[in-house]
C-alpha cells in the first residue's frame, strides 16, 4: 500500500479537508506549554517562573542571550519571555535573531520592558516581538497573554502538520505511477517559469508552485486501476476520474495558502473554450494559476514517457500547444511558455 506510512487518522483528516480532529486538535486548547524565561534579574525571573508554573505551565530560566539560544535548542520552548536588557546582548536584538532563524521564528516572544513609552514599543515591533509587557505587570495579564500566544502557536503547528500530510499525499499519488516520476518537480519548474514570464510577484509565484505540486493530490481518492489503465476509460471510469479536482480542492483547503491553491487544484482541467471540467469555465473565468498549470501539465505529458502516448520533442510539443491556443489553452500563457523554451532556459530542466 503506497500510503502505509501515513496514519489512518491523518489520511482521513486530509481527505475530509482537515475537518476531522486529530489527536492534537482533540486536546484542550489551553494545554500546558513550556516557557523559557530570559532575564538576568534572579528575583524577576523567579517570580515569573512561579507565576507561570502556578498557571499550569513549565518554565526554565536562563540569565543571558547565549544560554537562551542554547536552551531554545535543548528545551524546545513553546514561548519565550525575554527581558529587554541582558548582560551579553540587547534583548530586542535577541528577539530579532530568533525571528530571523527559520528553524525557530515561529516561537512566540513576549518582550519585558521597564518603561511603557512609544519608543520602547516601537523597538519591540521592529524586533518582531509577538507581545509587549511592562514591569510591573499583572500576573493575570501575563497568564492571559501566554494563553493567547500558545493557542496561536498550536494553530500554526496544526497547519504545518496538515501541510506535511498533504505533500506526502501528493508524493504518494506520483509514486502510484512509475511513468510520472519527477512530474511534480518539472511541473513546478515550468509553472514558475511561465509565471516569471508573466511578471507575477514573489507571493503569486509561491502560490503557483504550491498549486503545481498539489494539482493532482485528489487522485489519492481515485481507484488505482483507473489511474494505471492504458486504454480509454469507460464513461463511469471517466466520471470517477473527473472527481479528483474536487477531492483535491477539499484536501488543500487547510493549507496556509489554501485560499490561493484551491482554485488551481479545482480548475486545472478546465479548457479555454469551456469544454473542460469540473465546472466548464471558459476564458479568463478560469483562474490564471490553473491556466498556467494546464499548459505546463500538458507539455510535461507530451515530453515524457506515458503509457498512452509517444514522446514528443520540445519543438513538437510547443507546436501542439500553439495549435491548441484559444481552444484548450490561454494564448497568453502558451506564448509566455514558448518564449521561455525558445530562450533555452528549459535546458536545466531536462532530467529533473
Amino acid at each position: 500500500m503506497v500510503l502505509q506510512h501515513l496514519s489512518h487518522e491523518s489520511l482521513l483528516w486530509a481527505m475530509q479537508g482537515g475537518h476531522a480532529p486529530s489527536a492534537r486538535q482533540a486536546a484542550s486548547a489551553d494545554e500546558p506549554g513550556k516557557v523559557l524565561i530570559v532575564d538576568a534579574d534572579p528575583l524577576a525571573s523567579t517570580r515569573a517562573q512561579e507565576q507561570i508554573c502556578h498557571a499550569g505551565h513549565s518554565a526554565t530560566c536562563v540569565p543571558d542571550a547565549r544560554l537562551a539560544m542554547q536552551a531554545i535548542s535543548s528545551f524546545a520552548p513553546d514561548l519565550v519571555l525575554l527581558a529587554e536588557t541582558l548582560p551579553d546582548a540587547d534583548g530586542y536584538a535577541t528577539c530579532a535573531a530568533i525571528k530571523r532563524d527559520p528553524a525557530i521564528w515561529h516561537i512566540p516572544v513576549i518582550m519585558l520592558a521597564s518603561k511603557d513609552v512609544p519608543a520602547v514599543r516601537m523597538r519591540a515591533i521592529e524586533a518582531e516581538a509577538d507581545m509587549f509587557l511592562c514591569h510591573p505587570y499583572d500576573p493575570n495579564e501575563l497568564e492571559a497573554r501566554i494563553r493567547v500566544l500558545l493557542r496561536a502557536k498550536r494553530r500554526i503547528d496544526r497547519m504545518e502538520q496538515a501541510e506535511d500530510v498533504i505533500f506526502a499525499l501528493a508524493r504518494a499519488v506520483e509514486a502510484k505511477d512509475a511513468y510520472t516520476e519527477g512530474h511534480l518537480q518539472r511541473l513546478a519548474l515550468y509553472a514558475r517559469a511561465i509565471g516569471e514570464q508573466l511578471d507575477m510577484g514573489a507571493r503569486e509565484l509561491d502560490e503557483l508552485c504550491y498549486g503545481a505540486l498539489l494539482h493532482d493530490v485528489g487522485k489519492v481518492g481515485v481507484d488505482e486501476s483507473i489511474l494505471r489503465k492504458v486504454g480509454p476509460l469507460s464513461p463511469d471510469e471517466r466520471s470517477h476520474m473527473q472527481q479528483h479536482p474536487l477531492i483535491g480542492e477539499r484536501i488543500v483547503q487547510p493549507l496556509r495558502l489554501g485560499g490561493a491553491v484551491a482554485p488551481i487544484v479545482r480548475h486545472h482541467h478546465e479548457r479555454w473554450d469551456g469544454q473542460g471540467y469540473p465546472d466548464g469555465l471558459a476564458g479568463e473565468a478560469i483562474p490564471l494559476g490553473a491556466r498556467i498549470v494546464a499548459v505546463a501539465d500538458a507539455f510535461d505529458a507530451m515530453t515524457t514517457q506515458r503509457p498512452y502516448n509517444t514522446i514528443l520533442s520540445f519543438e513538437e510539443a510547443m507546436n501542439r500547444l500553439i495549435w491548441d491556443m484559444g481552444r484548450a489553452f490561454d494564448m497568453q500563457v502558451v506564448l509566455a511558455f514558448v518564449a521561455w523554451l525558445n530562450g533555452g532556459l528549459h535546458e536545466y530542466a531536462v532530467g529533473v
